[in-house]
Formats: C-alpha cells, sequence, structure tokens
C-alpha cells in the first residue's frame, strides 16, 4: 500500500489550490456578498443557489443539504474519490511533490484506481496526437478531417488524434509507460485478446472525451477504413472514470462560455461540436452515444444556475429522427428553470455540413434562428391533424391542451395557450385559455383525473351542439354527411330552409343566383343534400318553365328516401313570409351567402394565424389576398345586399 501522505504536504496543497477555482470549474459561481460566492448545489438539486463558498477560508458550505467542508472535501465528493486519490489530483495541478511518511516518494503503480486511470488516458491521449500529426498511416484521418474544413490548428484545439490499425501499439507504449494490464483493461483503452490485452480502438480518428474539470476520461473513434467491420463511432465502454451518460463532449471547452453567457448549444456529434466552436458559437457540447437526460442536465443546471435568462438549445436535423430526438429533449423540457429551444438545420445538414457548405456565418445563423423547443414540439403534434376541418382542429386541442396545461408556470402557461390557439386556428383564444386552465385544475385536483374521475380530456368544443334544439327538428337523414341536426331557431338554419323552399316553390324569385351556390354554402347536412339534389336536376331555373316537371325531377334525384321525404316537405312547407317577392328572396340569398363568405373569413384567419410570420412569404401573401378579398366582398354584401350578389 502507499504511504501516509506527510500532513505538511497536505496543508500546502491546500494552501495552493483556491477552493473558487476548484468549484468554479464544476458549477458557475456568482458574488453573493461579504466576500462569498454562491451557486447551485452539485450534491442536490435545487433551484435557488445555497450553495456558497468562502476563498478566504478556504472553505464551502450549502445551506440546502448542508454539505461543506474544505478543497479537498469537495473533490472527494463530487468525483467520488479517496482522500490520497483527491491530494495526489490537487498536488499535480499545484505542482507539488509529495512525500510519504512509510516508503517515501510513492511509485506511480501505488498511486490509486482512479488517478491512475485519468493518467493512462491523458498518456493515451497524446500517444494519438502524435500519431495524427506524425504517422504516415494518419493520411486518412487527416484527409477525413480536411474534408470536413478542420485544419490542424483546429484538430490540436479539440486534440484530436489516430489510434493506428495494429493490434498492440497503444498497449505496448503503455506498458513503456508503467501501467499494468489490469489498468489497461479497467481503463476502457485495452480489450482480452487470445494472447493478452489488444487495443481497444484500431486504426480511427480519436476524439478525448473530457470531464468538467479537463481530465480525459474516455474517446470517441470514428471508423475511416471499409475493412473496419465495427460501428461507424465506437465509444469508450462505462468504466470507474467513464459513464456516457454523464458527460458531455466539450463540456471542459465550453463551461466558461456558458455560465458567462447563460446559454449553452447542444448538438449531435464531436465534429459538430468543432464547426460550432470553429464558427464563434463556442457554448456548443454534445452527448456521447446516447440521448440528451437527466444527468445530462444536472451538468448543465449547475454553470446555467437556472438563471431567468438562460437557455439551453437543441440543434437536430430536420428529418424524422431529428424531429423524434427534438421530441425526447422536449419531455425533459420542465427540468430545466432555463428557456429550452430548438435550432433545425437546413436540408438536413448538421453544423458540420453547414459550416462547409455555407460558411461560419450560416452555423451562427441557424443559432439565431432557433426556436421555442416548446412550440416545435406542439406543432409537431398539432400538424398530425387536418386543422382545415372543425373535427381536425378539435382533436389537435384535444392533444395538445393537456400538454399546455402540464405547464408549472402559470403565466408562462397562459402564453402558451394563446400561442396554440393561433397554431390551431381557433380564433376564440379565451376559449382554448379557458380549457387549458380547466385541464390544469383537474390535474391539480383530482392526480390528473378529468372530472368524476374522468381523463382530462374533452372534445375541443366546449361542449355537444349537436343535440336537439328548442325548435323542432327536421327529420333524420340517414346516409347524411355528420354534423348538426336541424334547429329552426339556429338563424343560419331558418334562412338556409327559407331559400330551399322558395328554390323549390318560387324558383324564378332565385334564378339563376342560386344555381351559383356551392353545396357548402348550406351548414346542415339535410339542407346540403336537398342542394345537391337540385343541382342534380338540373338546377332551379329548369323550374321557371315548368313547374310540376322540375318538382318532380328533383325528387327522382334524390339519393334515398330520407332526402326525398326532406324535398316534398320544403316543397309544401309555407314561406314565412307575407309578402313572397324578390326583395325577400333577395335577403334570403344573402345571408345564406354573407354567413358562407363569414365562415370562409374565419378559415383563412385561421390559417394565418397557424402560418404565422415563418411561413413562406409567397404563401403568406396569398393567403392575406384571399383574406382581403373576402373581407371586401362581405362588406358589400353588407352595404347593397342582393346588388352585389
Amino acid at each position: 500500500m502507499a504511504g501516509r501522505i506527510n500532513d505538511d504536504d497536505v496543508k500546502a496543497v491546500r494552501d495552493a489550490v483556491p477552493i473558487d477555482s476548484v468549484v468554479s470549474e464544476y458549477l458557475q459561481l456568482r458574488n453573493a456578498g461579504g466576500g462569498n460566492l454562491k451557486g447551485l448545489c452539485p450534491f442536490h438539486d435545487e433551484k435557488s443557489p445555497s450553495f456558497q463558498v468562502s476563498p478566504s477560508k478556504g472553505l464551502f458550505h450549502c445551506f440546502g443539504c448542508q454539505e461543506g467542508g474544505d478543497t479537498i472535501a469537495f473533490v472527494m465528493k463530487i468525483d467520488h474519490l479517496t482522500f490520497s486519490e483527491t491530494v495526489e489530483r490537487l498536488a499535480a495541478k499545484a505542482g507539488i511533490t509529495l512525500r510519504y511518511e512509510e516508503g517515501g516518494y510513492n511509485p506511480a503503480h501505488q498511486r490509486g484506481e482512479r488517478i491512475r486511470l485519468i493518467e493512462a488516458h491523458k498518456v493515451a491521449a497524446q500517444f494519438y496526437i502524435d500519431q495524427l500529426e506524425n504517422g504516415a498511416e494518419a493520411e486518412t484521418g487527416r484527409a477525413f478531417l480536411a474534408d470536413r474544413g478542420f485544419d490542424r490548428a483546429a484538430a490540436e484545439h479539440f486534440g484530436v488524434g489516430y489510434s493506428p490499425q495494429g493490434w498492440d501499439h497503444l498497449t505496448r507504449f503503455l506498458r513503456g509507460k508503467g501501467f499494468s494490464d489490469k489498468e489497461l483493461t479497467l481503463s476502457g483503452l485495452a480489450q482480452d485478446g487470445r494472447r493478452g490485452p489488444i487495443d481497444r480502438f484500431r486504426g480511427r480518428l480519436m476524439w478525448p472525451i473530457r470531464d468538467i474539470a479537463g481530465d480525459v476520461v474516455g474517446f470517441g473513434a470514428r471508423k475511416l477504413y471499409e475493412t473496419d467491420n465495427g460501428p461507424k463511432y465506437l465509444n469508450t465502454p462505462d468504466t470507474a472514470i467513464y459513464k456516457k451518460s454523464q458527460v458531455l463532449y466539450g463540456i471542459d471547452l465550453a463551461k466558461k462560455e456558458i455560465a458567462r453567457t447563460s446559454s449553452a448549444v447542444v448538438v449531435e456529434g464531436y465534429t459538430d461540436v468543432m464547426a460550432c466552436h470553429l464558427a464563434g458559437v463556442t457554448t456548443a457540447i454534445a452527448t456521447c452515444g446516447t440521448a440528451f437526460g437527466g444527468d445530462h442536465i444536472k451538468i448543465l443546471r449547475r454553470l446555467l444556475m437556472d438563471h431567468a435568462t438562460a437557455e439551453v438549445i437543441f440543434t437536430f436535423d430536420g428529418d424524422a429522427a431529428g424531429q423524434k430526438a427534438a421530441l425526447r429533449a422536449f419531455e425533459d423540457d420542465q427540468k430545466f428553470a432555463a428557456e429550452t429551444s430548438i435550432a433545425i438545420t437546413p436540408g438536413g445538414m448538421d453544423p458540420c455540413e453547414l459550416r462547409l457548405a455555407e460558411g461560419d456565418e450560416a452555423v451562427r445563423g441557424l443559432v439565431g434562428s432557433r426556436t421555442p423547443l416548446f412550440e416545435f414540439a406542439l406543432r409537431q403534434l398539432v400538424k398530425r391533424h387536418n386543422l382545415e376541418t372543425p373535427a381536425g382542429r378539435a382533436a389537435a386541442l384535444d392533444e395538445a391542451a393537456p400538454i399546455v396545461a402540464g405547464i408549472k408556470n402559470g403565466a408562462i402557461q397562459h402564453e402558451s395557450a394563446v400561442q396554440l390557439a393561433g397554431m390551431v386556428g381557433i380564433l376564440d383564444t379565451q376559449f382554448v385559455v379557458k380549457r387549458v386552465a380547466q385541464l390544469a385544475r383537474w390535474a391539480r385536483d383530482r392526480g390528473g383525473r378529468g372530472p368524476a374521475g374522468g381523463p382530462a380530456r374533452g372534445n375541443g368544443s366546449g361542449g355537444d351542439h349537436r343535440g336537439p334544439g328548442p325548435g323542432p327538428a327536421g327529420p333524420p337523414a340517414a346516409g347524411l354527411p355528420a354534423g348538426p341536426a336541424l334547429n329552426l331557431r339556429s338563424p343560419a338554419h331558418r334562412t338556409e330552409r327559407e331559400l330551399l323552399k322558395l328554390a323549390l316553390q318560387r324558383p324564378e324569385l332565385v334564378s339563376p343566383t342560386f344555381d351559383a351556390y356551392g353545396s357548402d354554402e348550406f351548414t346542415a347536412p339535410p339542407y346540403t343534400a336537398v342542394r345537391q339534389t337540385i343541382a342534380e336536376a338540373g338546377g332551379a331555373e329548369q323550374g321557371t318553365a315548368d313547374a310540376a316537371g322540375y318538382l318532380a325531377r328533383v325528387r327522382e334525384a334524390a339519393a334515398d328516401d330520407t332526402v326525398r321525404a326532406l324535398v316534398t316537405e320544403l316543397a309544401v312547407e309555407a314561406i314565412h313570409c307575407r309578402t313572397i317577392d324578390e326583395t325577400y328572396a333577395g335577403v334570403q340569398l344573402v345571408q345564406v351567402r354573407l354567413r358562407a363568405v363569414d365562415r370562409r373569413i374565419a378559415e383563412v384567419q385561421g390559417t394565418l394565424a397557424r402560418l404565422g410570420q415563418t411561413a413562406d412569404p409567397a404563401q403568406y401573401t396569398a393567403v392575406q389576398n384571399e383574406l382581403w378579398v373576402l373581407q371586401q366582398y362581405a362588406q358589400s354584401l353588407r352595404n347593397h345586399g342582393a346588388a352585389a350578389l
């Protein structure tokens, strides 16, 4: 066993390494007054900083979880090191040579396991760098980097290297540096072969993966040769120092800028991180062969401090896989107090390809064009539905409203509900806001269930209005399109009924204008069926010459007995006006047409709301022009009546 470290040397290490410089490698610190600093505690989740550091005293303390101590205690806990391993790491950082009470200077093989694995990775990283810079075989790797816009300086900045194709180049090199076969396999740098350890990475471009303190703890290796039967990217397996779910590539380079700007950009690959940093987006980081998850969030939260202006920006390809990844990230959205956004790369290009194709400015522009992740996720859900129909809009609201209701911040929930109304194309924003608030209230009061224990869902329409109204209802129309039942207290239904009676009983008063009306200008499906039947019989104008024959043809054209019965009913029912003339007929024509135009105006306004300012300019302009024409026509109908038809 290694001897006990000399007490004077331990004190020298404590004095030589300021506690604030060590702690700030793991989390953002800000002035707390009185010479102290504060930040989010790395040892428990919190949203208000209760973790304080006193540089003058060399101590830290969390008023939330009660953790505290000196520099050595902090490093021991956060990196899971023994006392000796921690002192040795800090001594190496301060350039202090340690003395041991038993056995003098501690030989390399006696150091703690974690320190030894860290050292093995440090030596391996330099070995790979030397191979890339000087090895003839590494020309393939150098060409790969050059093809992606990375010169030698870029490779040096990120410590990119190359692993030779032989079986044990690195293994023999590390043995020569005093590392044992057991240490090589424990580190993940080697694996068991038939005759002993062999290199895990062979013939690949190597990216060193560093922890937040800057120590190399693993590697990401990219395949270069077709003869390599392994995966495109091969990462270090989980070891005592490397857990892929707990590391972020580039965090050592990005942490200061992330803390300074309270923002981070999450990309998908090592070359994307390089491209972003070289383009000036120096807050870029990436996961290492795994989805962005809870442990990654904890790392970022310590740097961002969940400040009100903090932001995390995810970049994903615009393809289906990228959108799926974005929705996975959205699931963790509320674990941040920071705003989360998404930047979709154009044409399916990743940031590296974008930089190569369009330059650094395009990469910066990508980040600048971000959209709130919440909005993106809602749009993905909403666009699954046909928003041109009331049923589709109701279904979209059904699916999206519970998500908005899940937002804990009341102000953000309200704004998001208003935004959702625009996405779906529902002009009554207050209805959507009330619907979301109702769902949120049910979730709070009933543990996520709807009223009376039912699911917190609705049809998005605030109630079913298809039941019979207080007035007489028309006959059931078997086989007709689904829709509201006839309700003669409905002004629209009453006017439509009057117009159809005129078309059947006094066609000369409404022809030829009536024949230009579409079936969709009638809102009740039974009336739509009658309008279609009149058209199939040749139109109302046919009745001006032969009234008796006209009605017979209309009845014969009926699709079924139900429609035929309604035609007969309308043909004999009294018209509700003492003076049946062109003026009365004109009023019915205008009212039916005006309501149809108003409905279309509402639909177009909904389309504009869904399109937003990010729509294609030509499409947006076309929709605006349609809206203007419709509004002008509606105004003309109101001002001039039948003369405007």
